[in-house]
């Protein structure tokens, strides 16, 4: 069996292990493993943060890969603007959890403007919401419209949000 000193702890492993032994890297005698999904950053950078940054997987020593950059796509991801399963889109978030100033995602915690499942924001739509102005199935809000209480100033509101999306849209 042909030994080869593990890419990590420096301890003598199995070309063919899997797994480290003594502190459980995985391929441990490949020194070119760099872990599983993607890892992709755009040459043009950003107050020290690159423009796109894709992440997904595992990097070479097992921890996650996070996407840090203006736009970042991943399962974590931190960004200005941030597509992910969980993450922080400071100025806009798509995903599954997503807190930022807008957002849409199944749970979306913003300030300004949250689509979800469950939202929160100065204007809050979902299924579950809490917010200044509210639509939805249930919720707390100032000014709120469900199926069984609309508040004059939530349809007016909401009336009006829906008119100027549509002049928009053409």
């Amino acid at each position: 069996m042909n030994m080869f000193p593990c890419r990590v702890c420096r301890n003598m492993v199995a070309v063919e292990a899997e797994m480290c032994p003594h502190c459980g890297a995985k391929k441990p005698a490949n020194h070119l493993y760099d872990g599983t999904g993607i890892d992709y950053k755009s040459g043009i950078e950003l107050f020290g943060y690159p423009l796109i940054h894709i992440a997904f997987g595992k990097d070479r020593n097992g921890h996650l890969r996070v996407a840090k950059g203006i736009i970042a796509i991943g399962q974590f991801a931190f960004g200005l603007i941030t597509f992910a399963q969980f993450g922080v889109g400071i100025l806009f978030g798509f995903g599954q959890f997503i807190i930022g100033i807008t957002a849409i995602a199944q749970v979306a915690i913003t300030l300004l403007f949250g689509i979800g499942q469950v939202a929160t924001g100065y204007i809050a739509i979902g299924q579950i919401v809490v917010g200044y102005y509210g639509l939805a199935q249930a919720g707390l809000a100032k000014y709120i419209w469900t199926a069984k209480y609309k508040d004059a100033e939530a349809v007016i509101f909401f009336n009006q949000l829906k008119e100027y999306i549509l002049k928009f849209l053409g």
